[in-house]
């Protein structure tokens, strides 16, 4: 396909120069618009939409009426104006600087006879290059910041739409805790009640997590003191909840990720129920839940005063919370070991804040 024969808009007072510069190009292939003065020429620029496009324009600098450093700043001030070639017959170079510095593409100096026009016809090829090279980057940075604008509008949805699962797992997951505080509440039997209140501690771990994410204002992790306290508090209102009144919690306001907080939350789960159960035969008494950062790791306690090895030899337990709470410890990577010299039980787990490197074992132990 034929390329369009590109048009130069000759904007000078001299008619018999404005003919040769006409019969010059047009032998190199383009289309000569003359204009005799700076107003005519802006209004040629202005109707360029209606007539054709002007490509390129070349400017003499001294004309009747506007001159061309005055036609020139009127010129950059329309829209998409086409690229301008200053024209002027002075040797000044100081004229050169002020022309570039207001937008001008080239300058050269002109003679009566029309030796210039092979100067002219580089000075537009060079003008047309840039001008096409400054379109390709605006374009280029038009599609950039689409491209960015597109993104953001995906995440905001895809942020929103996290929200809204994460709201909606939790409350399901908070229902289904309820309704095992109420089947625990009425349970005749002390297994059965005690079965059912440990499944809505795990149920509660796991829900207090959506229900974090889908009110905090980053969906990628949990501050582990918020949710410890929330944790703790569903507890309390649990169907032992008679028997957690001295239960506290010391946490630093840590950030984790939400797999490994739902983790952390079981073994908090498991750990202060088995305190509950085991720890204080003839009632209630205290039990501490304390996390802390140690460098890049963070050590978890649950220590109660009761009667402390003495529940291994407990023949109601089933094991079932040790094996929940060593495969919990396994998903962190995590060491668990009983503290001796502390009376009762003070079971201690230490952990990195970010997920270990693939390869690296855990040390979990059983409890």
């Amino acid at each position: 396909m034929n390329q369009r024969m590109p048009t130069l808009l000759y904007i000078d007072d001299d008619d018999a120069l404005a003919r040769l510069v006409d019969r010059g190009l047009t032998r190199r292939g383009y289309k000569v618009v003359h204009a005799a003065s700076g107003e005519e020429g802006l209004e040629r620029i202005r109707r360029a939409g209606a007539e054709g496009g002007i490509d390129v324009v070349a400017l003499d600098q001294y004309m009747p009426g506007l001159d061309g450093l005055e036609t020139l700043e009127q010129i950059m001030a329309i829209p998409d104006a086409p690229p301008v070639v200053f024209v002027t017959a002075s040797q000044d170079s100081s004229i050169a600087v002020t022309a570039l510095k207001a937008g001008a593409a080239d300058y050269l100096v002109k003679d009566v006879r029309g030796d210039f026009i092979p100067l002219l016809h580089v000075a537009a090829e060079g003008a047309l290059r840039q001008a096409e090279l400054q379109r390709a980057r605006d374009e280029a940075e038009a599609e950039i910041h689409a491209s960015r604008d597109r993104y953001a509008a995906l995440a905001a949805e895809r942020e929103l739409l996290l929200r809204e699962v994460n709201h909606r797992v939790g409350n399901s997951l908070q229902i289904i805790a309820s309704l095992l505080h109420l089947q625990a509440s009425s349970a005749a039997q002390e297994e059965v009640k005690a079965a059912l209140t440990n499944a809505m501690g795990r149920v509660a771990a796991v829900a207090q997590v959506h229900r974090r994410l889908y009110t905090s204002q980053d969906l990628k992790s949990v501050v582990l003191n918020q949710y410890l306290d929330s944790l703790l508090e569903d507890l309390r209102r649990s169907a032992e909840g008679d028997r957690m009144s001295r239960l506290t919690l010391k946490a630093e306001p840590i950030e984790i990720d939400p797999d490994r907080a739902v983790a952390v939350g079981i073994i908090v789960n498991e750990l202060v129920m088995n305190a509950v159960k085991y720890a204080y035969p003839d009632g209630a008494g205290p039990i501490h839940v304390e996390l802390i950062s140690q460098g890049d790791d963070l050590l978890l306690s649950i220590a109660d005063n009761g009667v402390g090895d003495n529940v291994k030899a407990d023949p109601r337990s089933t094991g079932m919370g040790q094996r929940i709470v060593a495969a919990m410890a396994s998903k962190l990577d995590a060491s668990v070991e009983r503290d001796p010299a502390h009376p009762g039980t003070r079971i201690v787990l230490k952990f990195g804040r970010m997920p270990a490197a693939p390869g690296k074992t855990s040390t979990a132990a059983a409890s």
